[in-house]
C-alpha cells in the first residue's frame, strides 16, 4: 500500500511527542547536536531508550559509529533551542553554556532532563535508522514543564479538563480556583474546544487557520517570520504551505508565503468567524468590561514578556 508522505506526516502528527536534543561527539572530537521528536523509552531493566535518524541526515556516522550520545529533552519554553539545532550550517554551540558529560557527549543547559547514552544497537528502519541505547546517568528538573509537538506546531504539555476537579470544590478550596493561570488555562481551554471544531467547515486544520489569519492582514510574508508567530517549527511551515498551495489558497516561491484571491476570501471568512465566536464568548460582558479584559491581557503579556 502507497501513501501520500504529505498526509501520512499529518496522520502521524496527530500522535503528541516531546522535543529532544540528541548529541554527541564525532572521531574528530567535534560536538553534534539534532532536534528529534522519535525518542521514547524501551525498557527499564535495563534501562534502554531509542530515536532514530533519517539515513540522509549529515549527522548519520557520528551517531551510527560513535559509542555515545546523549538526550536532552526540551523545556516548554525552549523553542529557539530547537529551531538552532534544526537548522544546518552553522555552530549550533555557539553562545550556549555547554557542559561536557562522563561520556565526553555534550549537555545543553537547563533542559528538562538529560540521559546520558552508550549505544546498544542500531537496527534498521526504512528511510531511517533506530538506535537504542543503555542510559548510564540521568538527571531532571523536578518542576520543569517540557516542550511538545503536535499537530505540526509546538505546543505545551495541560492538565485535562476531565481530570480536573469542579469548579464547586476549587472555589471552596478557595486559593486554586482563584490563581491566575488556574483560570487562564481554564478559560483558553473552553474558549478554543468550542472555536477549533468550526474549522472543518472550511476543510482546514489549525495550523492552515493560523497561517491564513495571520497573512489576512500581511498579504505576503516569508515563511522563518510566519514560523515564528505561528510556532511551527520552519520544516513543518514550510509542509502546512504546500497544503495551502495545493488549495490553491496560497502561493509559495523562495520561501515566501503570499495570499492568492481565493485565499484572501477565505481568510476573511475565518476572521468574521472569529470576531462572531469572540462576541458570543464575551457576551456576558459589558463593552467596557471586553475592553479593559483585553487591555489587562496585552498589559500583562508585555509586561511578562
Amino acid at each position: 500500500m502507497s501513501f501520500d508522505p504529505k498526509d501520512f506526516r499529518r496522520a502521524l502528527g496527530k500522535f503528541p511527542t516531546g522535543v529532544t536534543v540528541i548529541t554527541t561527539q564525532d572521531k574528530q572530537g567535534e560536538w553534534i547536536g539534532v532536534t528529534a521528536s522519535s525518542f521514547n523509552s524501551v525498557s527499564i531493566d535495563p534501562p534502554l531508550v531509542l530515536w532514530s535518524i533519517d539515513k540522509g541526515a549529515f549527522s548519520l556516522e557520528a551517531f551510527t559509529q560513535g559509542e555515545y550520545f546523549a538526550v536532552n529533552v526540551l523545556r516548554n519554553d525552549q523553542v529557539d533551542m530547537s529551531n538552532r539545532f534544526a537548522r544546518r550550517g552553522e555552530d549550533k554551540f555557539a553562545g550556549l553554556k555547554v557542559r561536557t558529560g562522563e561520556q565526553g557527549c555534550p549537555l545543553l543547559p537547563d533542559v528538562a532532563a538529560a540521559f546520558e547514552c552508550r549505544t546498544w544497537n542500531v537496527y534498521e528502519g526504512g528511510d531511517h535508522l533506530i538506535i537504542v541505547g543503555e542510559v548510564l546517568d540521568y538527571s531532571y528538573g523536578d518542576n520543569a514543564s517540557s516542550l511538545v509537538f503536535h499537530d505540526g506546531r509546538y505546543a505545551v504539555p495541560e492538565v485535562h479538563p476531565a481530570v480536573k476537579a469542579p469548579a464547586q470544590s476549587l472555589q471552596a478550596r478557595g486559593c486554586l480556583g482563584d490563581n491566575l493561570l488556574y483560570l487562564l488555562r481554564q478559560t483558553l481551554a473552553a474558549y478554543r474546544e468550542d472555536f477549533y471544531p468550526r474549522l472543518t467547515h472550511f476543510g482546514l486544520t489549525t495550523e492552515e487557520w493560523r497561517v491564513l489569519t495571520l497573512l489576512a492582514d500581511i498579504k505576503s510574508l516569508d515563511a522563518a517570520s510566519i514560523a515564528e508567530q505561528v510556532s511551527q517549527p520552519l520544516k513543518a511551515l514550510l509542509e502546512t504551505g504546500e497544503w495551502l498551495q495545493d488549495k490553491g489558497l496560497v502561493s509559495v516561491l523562495d520561501e515566501q508565503f503570499e495570499l492568492t484571491e481565493k485565499g484572501a476570501g477565505v481568510a476573511n471568512q475565518l476572521l468574521d468567524m472569529a470576531i462572531e465566536h469572540e462576541q458570543q464568548a464575551l457576551g456576558c460582558l459589558s463593552g467596557t468590561q471586553r475592553a479593559a479584559l483585553k487591555d489587562s491581557l496585552k498589559s500583562l503579556s508585555e509586561s511578562l514578556g
